[in-house]
């Protein structure tokens, strides 16, 4: 029996799995310049890290006195991103070790994620991540995106398990924080290196402050079965 029996993963998708912020950035410059915003940056960008495509349009409308309503610039931004998304993205070779070695174990898996439901669908199929990823929930799918925990929850019971047997792999922390908030644990892979401190980080069980650069499978991997074996060994003593 697999020493992670009784574990389930759901990974975010941007950020996480895939290095797809810079077809966002690049989806929001466009829509922002059409709109008279001529100098958005990466790091105005990286304020948005981690929060749902709805919620940052709807940002940008107030913060930028935008004249488009939220739909239109949804539209847009989400039609400009998947322009990108279906010849552009790239998924981190580690992370879809990752998924290979827990798909080898035969742990079930979601993708959890506040793109649109047809970008993630996209993302999934054009990096070949769909093969052992076909759970999915969207954040246009529930009530309110992270740091709200309705996505990772919807994620759980779409896969039939407890949320406490359920581990989260993050990068941004509103997904940490939606995490903690799930009664899940959480793999914490920050893409934004100095959001490393960001107290919504220091709920997760493993965090891998250097991001992707020094996250291994492997690693992830051993962490999984030692925090599998520990929560094991506790629901038995309790049971004694």
């Amino acid at each position: 029996m697999s020493g992670l029996s009784g574990t389930s993963v759901i990974f975010d998708l941007d950020g996480t799995l895939v290095d797809s912020e810079p077809n966002y950035y690049e989806a929001g410059r466009q829509v922002l310049a059409e709109h008279g915003v001529a100098d958005f940056t990466w790091a105005d960008h990286e304020r948005y890290v981690g929060i749902s495509t709805l919620e940052t349009v709807t940002l940008w409308k107030r913060e930028y006195g935008l004249r488009a309503t939220v739909d239109e610039l949804l539209a847009a931004k989400n039609r400009r991103y998947l322009e990108l998304a279906r010849t552009a993205t790239r998924a981190y070779p580690e992370m879809r070790a990752f998924v290979e070695l827990l798909a080898a174990e035969g742990v079930p898996m979601a993708v959890a994620s506040g793109s649109s439901r047809e970008a993630i669908t996209a993302i999934l199929a054009g990096t070949g991540l769909d093969a052992h990823l076909r759970t999915v929930v969207s954040a246009d799918e529930v009530d309110h995106g992270k740091p709200a925990p309705d996505v990772f929850l919807e994620a759980a019971r779409r896969l039939g398990v407890a949320p406490a047997d359920c581990v989260v792999v993050e990068d941004a922390a509103p997904g940490a924080a939606a995490a903690h908030a799930a009664g899940m644990r959480c793999i914490a892979v920050p893409y934004v290196a100095a959001q490393a401190d960001a107290p919504e980080f220091a709920t997760a069980g493993l965090l891998v402050r250097g991001g992707q650069g020094e996250f291994t499978a492997r690693a992830a991997y051993d962490w999984l079965c030692r925090a599998r074996w520990r929560s094991t060994r506790i629901k038995t003593l309790r049971t004694h």
